[in-house]
């Protein structure tokens, strides 16, 4: 197998991670796990190729959610699109950001900073919109907000479990950026 460019390995990387978040995306009826991607980018990516997998990711999930699950082609729906898709590159800038700002060393803590602040991040967008297109109460409700986090979570563990194992049968890891 040729060894591919940096180029080839992050497209490979975007790709693969774009196509597992599809699945998860099916899976749960459209609940794309955005922070979830953006801690696993920010660990193991270049930024703009986190952002990239964001976007590709949000177009993606609104595939699936318009033309897979039937969601509505309204107004109201549309601008929750868009907010989802500021949301989740909001969330990849977070968590690069966080590490920028707190180099820690063992991936274990670099996982867990950029998925807190790249879940953070999100939320906050979606507050942001929510407070402009309605449903405040449903975006915040604080048992909702705790499954988000534990399902987030446990998808990070499962998409970082996937990157582990395609990179022991031999994937290229994509680039990463230059230590700041």
């Amino acid at each position: 197998m040729a060894v591919l460019s940096q180029r080839g390995a992050s497209a490979l990387w975007v790709s693969l991670l774009t196509a597992a978040s599809t699945v998860t995306t099916l899976a749960l009826g459209c609940a794309t796990p955005f922070p979830s991607l953006a801690a696993l980018a920010a660990v193991h990516m270049r930024r703009r190729d986190g952002i990239l997998l964001m976007l590709l990711a949000w177009v993606a999930s609104q595939f699936v959610g318009f033309f897979l699950l039937g969601y509505p082609r309204d107004g109201s729906t549309l601008a929750w699109g868009v907010g989802l898709g500021t949301a989740a590159v909001g969330s990849a800038l977070a968590s690069h950001a966080a590490l920028q700002a707190l180099p820690y060393r063992s991936v274990a803590a670099r996982l867990g900073l950029a998925y807190a602040a790249g879940f953070s991040a999100f939320k906050a967008i979606i507050l942001v919109w929510a407070l402009f297109l309605g449903g405040l109460h449903t975006a915040m409700a604080p048992d909702l907000l705790a499954e988000q986090f534990v399902r987030n979570g446990a998808i990070l563990i499962g998409l970082y479990a996937l990157y582990r194992a395609l990179v022991a049968i031999g994937v290229p890891a994509p680039p990463k950026a230059a230590a700041a």
